[in-house]
C-alpha cells in the first residue's frame, strides 16, 4: 500500500497507473514464496512465537506478538497466494480503470490487514487490525464512489461491521480487566482458571462473539456482504473467499475462551443454523449472479460456526480452506461472465459455454469444488461432517446435508440460465475473457483439484482410510439430489418470477431474504430514529431553550439596571452594603 501511494495520491504523474500493479504482484507472490519457505521450516521444528514490546505504562503491558505456527501459516498462504491471483485477475478486469493504482493501493492495505490478523497472537492486536479490515472493506466497496447506490452499499457495510465490532470492543476491554493480559496463551491458562459469574460470563462472550459474527456475514448481521457485491469484483474474489474466513479464524482463536459459556455456544450454535439454512435458501431464489454467492458465502460460515460451537476446530479449518478455494475459483468465473456481457442479471444471460470454454470449465469445476458431489475439497467436509455428527447428532449432519443440496440446487440453477441455452442480446457477441483473466482460472483450478492432497499435507484432513463409505454415499447423495432438482426445475426466462400466486409469494420471500431488511427497518432503524427526534427535540427545545431564556433573562435585567442608573453615588454604597448583607447572612446559615 505504501508503495502504491505516489500513484494513487497522484504525486506521480508522468507515467501511467500500472507501475503500483506491478509492485503488489511482486510483494504478494514474494510473501508466498516467503511463507512457504517459513511454512516448511515450522513442520520440521515447530512453532514459534515473535514479541516485540510495544507499550509498558503502569501495569499495562502491551505487545506485537505473531504466532507462527503451521495452520497461521497455512491461511497465510491461501490469504497471499489468493491475494496474487485477484490482482492478476485485477489486471485483466479493470484493464480500463483510471484509478487502478488506487485499487491495488487498497488492495494491498487489505492484504495486510487480513495477514496481521492471522498472524495475530494477541486478542487486542487482533481487534485492531480488525479495524483495518473494516476499513479497507469500506474503501473497496466504495471504490467506485461516483454511484449513489454504491456509497450507500459502502455505508451501510461499514456501519453493520461496527455494530459487531463496538460489542467486540466491550469484551477485549472486560476481558484486559479481568484476565491482566491480552495473548492467547495467557488468556487460555486464565479461562481454565477463571471464577466468573454465569452473567459475566455470558454477557463476556456475546461480546466476544459480536465481532467474528459481522466479520463473516452471519445472521443478523449477514445483510452487509450483499450490498458489498457493488464494489469491483477482484476485490468481491477476497471477500467472498478470505475475508470472511479471517473472522472466523478469530472466533476459532477464542473457542477455548467460550466454552465456559453455555448460552454463548447456544447463541453461537443457532447462528450457525439459521445462517447455513437460511442463506442457502435465500440464495436459490436470486437474480444476481453475485449474489447468488454471497448468500452461499453466508451458508458455509454457517457450517463453520457450528463446528467452532461443538469444538471441532479441525472441521472449521477444512471447511475455511475448501470453501476459500472454490469459492474464488466461481467468483473468477463470474467475474469473467459480467466483463464480457456488462450484466448480473442471469435471466439475461445464457449460452456463453461454446463461447467461454475456459470460464466455463472454471464454473464447473469450482461448483464441484464447493459441493459434495465428486471427492474434491468440501466433499471430504462434509463426509467429516457425518463421521462426527452422524450418531451422536444426526439432526446437525442434516444441516450439512441439506446445505450440500441446496448449493448444488442453485449453482445448477445458475449453471443452466448462464452457460446453457440460447444466446441472449448480452451474450451473443461473447468471447473468451483477455490471459490476464484466465491464467489465474486455470491456476486456480489445477489448485482446486489438488486442494484434498494439500489439506492432507497441512494435517486438517485425516487420512482417506477414516472416512467410511457409507459417509461418502450419503453425501454424494445429497449433491446428486441438487443436481437432479436443478436440471428438472422449471426456468423461465421471460417470466423470472411465477405466475402462480402461492409460489410467487415463496418466491419474492426467499429472494428479499425473508423480509429482513424491512424487518429492521420496522423495528431497529424506527427505534432509533424516533430515539434521535426525540434527543434533537430535547437538545432544541430544552437544553437550548434553558440557555436561551437565562441569555433573554440576562438582557431584559441588563436593560431594566440601565434604566435605574440614577448617577447618586448614596445609592450605589446602599447595593453594596446590602449585597455583602446579603452574602454573609448566607455564608453564616450554610456553617451552622
Amino acid at each position: 500500500m505504501i508503495i502504491s501511494l505516489p500513484w494513487a495520491t497522484g504525486w506521480v504523474k508522468r507515467n501511467a497507473p500500472r507501475p503500483p500493479a506491478y509492485l503488489n504482484l511482486i510483494i504478494s507472490l514474494v510473501a508466498f514464496a516467503h511463507g512457504s519457505l517459513a511454512f516448511n521450516d515450522v513442520l520440521q521444528t515447530g512453532s514459534h512465537i515473535i514479541q516485540f514490546p510495544w507499550l509498558n505504562q503502569a501495569d499495562l503491558q502491551l505487545s506485537i506478538i505473531l504466532d507462527i505456527s503451521p495452520t497461521n501459516l497455512a491461511v497465510l498462504e491461501l490469504i497471499t497466494g489468493l491475494s496474487f491471483l485477484s490482482q492478476l485477475y485485477a489486471l485483466g478486469y479493470l484493464d480500463k480503470e483510471w484509478a487502478l493504482a488506487r485499487f491495488f493501493a487498497l488492495a494491498g492495505f487489505f492484504e495486510g490487514a487480513m495477514s496481521g490478523v492471522v498472524l495475530s497472537a494477541s486478542l487486542f492486536q487482533s481487534y485492531f487490525l480488525l479495524e483495518m479490515l473494516t476499513l479497507s472493506t469500506y474503501l473497496l466497496v466504495g471504490f467506485w464512489y461516483a454511484q449513489p447506490l454504491v456509497v450507500t452499499a459502502a455505508r451501510d457495510a461499514f456501519l453493520t461491521k461496527r455494530v459487531g465490532d463496538i460489542l467486540l470492543l466491550m469484551g477485549v476491554v472486560s476481558l484486559s480487566a479481568l484476565a491482566g493480559g491480552m495473548d492467547f496463551d495467557n488468556l487460555y491458562k486464565w479461562a481454565d482458571q477463571n471464577t466468573l459469574t454465569t452473567l459475566t460470563s455470558t454477557l463476556l462472550g456475546l461480546a466476544l462473539i459480536a465481532g467474528p459474527t459481522g466479520k463473516c456475514a452471519q445472521f443478523p448481521m449477514h445483510l452487509w456482504l450483499d450490498e458489498a457485491m457493488e464494489g469491483p469484483n477482484p476485490a468481491s474474489i477476497l471477500r467472498n473467499s478470505v475475508v470472511v474466513a479471517v473472522g472466523a479464524l478469530v472466533l476459532l482463536k477464542l473457542m477455548p475462551i467460550l466454552q465456559y459459556s453455555p448460552v454463548t455456544i447456544a447463541v453461537l450454535l443457532a447462528i450457525g443454523i439459521i445462517s447455513a439454512l437460511g442463506g442457502s435458501l435465500v440464495s436459490i431464489a436470486q437474480v444476481d449472479i453475485k449474489r447468488t454467492l454471497s448468500y452461499s458465502t453466508t451458508a458455509y460460515l454457517g457450517l463453520v460456526f457450528i463446528a467452532i460451537a461443538l469444538q471441532q476446530p479441525s472441521l472449521a479449518l477444512l471447511i475455511l480452506f475448501a470453501h476459500g478455494v472454490a469459492k474464488a475459483l466461481l467468483s473468477m468465473s463470474i467475474g469473467s461472465v459480467i466483463a464480457v456481457s456488462n450484466c448480473q442479471d442471469i435471466t439475461e444471460l445464457g449460452g456463453l459455454a461454446n463461447r467461454m470454454p475456459a470460464t466455463t470449465s472454471a464454473y464447473l469445476l469450482g461448483a464441484a469444488g464447493l459441493t459434495g458431489l465428486i471427492p474434491l475439497g468440501c466433499f471430504w467436509c462434509f463426509g467429516l461432517s457425518i463421521e462426527l455428527f452422524g450418531k451422536q447428532a444426526p439432526w446437525l449432519a442434516a444441516v450439512y446435508l441439506l446445505t450440500n443440496t441446496l448449493t448444488a440446487l442453485n449453482l445448477t440453477r445458475v449453471f443452466r440460465q448462464v452457460f446453457l441455452g440460447n444466446p441472449m442480446t448480452k451474450t451473443r457477441r461473447a468471447i473468451e475473457v483477455n490471459w490476464q483473466m484466465a491464467l489465474p482460472m486455470v491456476i486456480l483450478m489445477v489448485i482446486t483439484i489438488l486442494t484434498p492432497w494439500m489439506m492432507t499435507k497441512i494435517g486438517i484432513l485425516p487420512p482417506i482410510s477414516a472416512f467410511s463409505l457409507e459417509a461418502a454415499i450419503v453425501v454424494a447423495i445429497s449433491g446428486l439430489t441438487g443436481v437432479i432438482i436443478g436440471i428438472m426445475l422449471p426456468l423461465n426466462k421471460a417470466w423470472s418470477r411465477s405466475i402462480k400466486q402461492s409460489v410467487r409469494w415463496l418466491q419474492d420471500l426467499l429472494a428479499f431474504d425473508f423480509y429482513t431488511d424491512r424487518f429492521y427497518r420496522l423495528t431497529i432503524v424506527n427505534i432509533v430514529s424516533s430515539f434521535s427526534r426525540l434527543a434533537a427535540w430535547f437538545d432544541t427545545n430544552i437544553v437550548n431553550g434553558l440557555v436561551n431564556y437565562i441569555g433573554r433573562f440576562s438582557l431584559d435585567s441588563a436593560e431594566g439596571l440601565r434604566l435605574s442608573v440614577s448617577g447618586r453615588s448614596q445609592t450605589y454604597i446602599l447595593t453594596v452594603v446590602i449585597t455583602i448583607v446579603f452574602l454573609l447572612a448566607s455564608l453564616s446559615w450554610l456553617a451552622s
